[in-house]
């Protein structure tokens, strides 16, 4: 990491929990084409299906993220719902683990510009 990497933190609170449940430490390099470094936590017991995967689309929709090519990510061995998103919105996904941890390393999906309209939609 460089000083010049921008870190960003996101964070969700579960239904039941007044505290952070899930959250993400993200490094991302100044520039387009870079890799982004994401850690994904969440804290110990019940966490409501689905908050893993809302941070996972969080994470991935930041504009440093969407302007990056490659992505690196940690997280707990065991987190499938977080491996399943991932697998879900990133290329070539390929995981190997590390301790307690997972290591996913994949191409992110070119961002697709804001201005561009669907085949089925008429221009204007």
């Amino acid at each position: 990491m460089t000083e010049h990497d921008l870190r960003q933190h996101v964070e969700f609170s579960d239904q039941d929990h007044d505290h952070s449940v899930v959250m993400a430490e993200v490094t991302t390099s100044p520039g387009s084409g870079g890799t982004a470094r994401v850690s994904l936590h969440a804290e110990a017991g019940h966490i409501t299906p689905g908050r893993r995967a809302v941070l996972v689309d969080a994470v991935l929709n930041l504009p440093e993220v969407r302007d990056s090519t490659r992505l690196e990510a940690a997280f707990q061995l065991g987190d499938s719902e977080s491996l399943h998103r991932l697998q879900e919105r990133c290329e070539d996904a390929r995981t190997h683990p590390a301790g307690w941890s997972a290591l996913l390393a994949a191409n992110l999906q070119p961002a697709v510009a804001a201005s561009t309209t669907r085949e089925d939609e008429p221009p204007g």
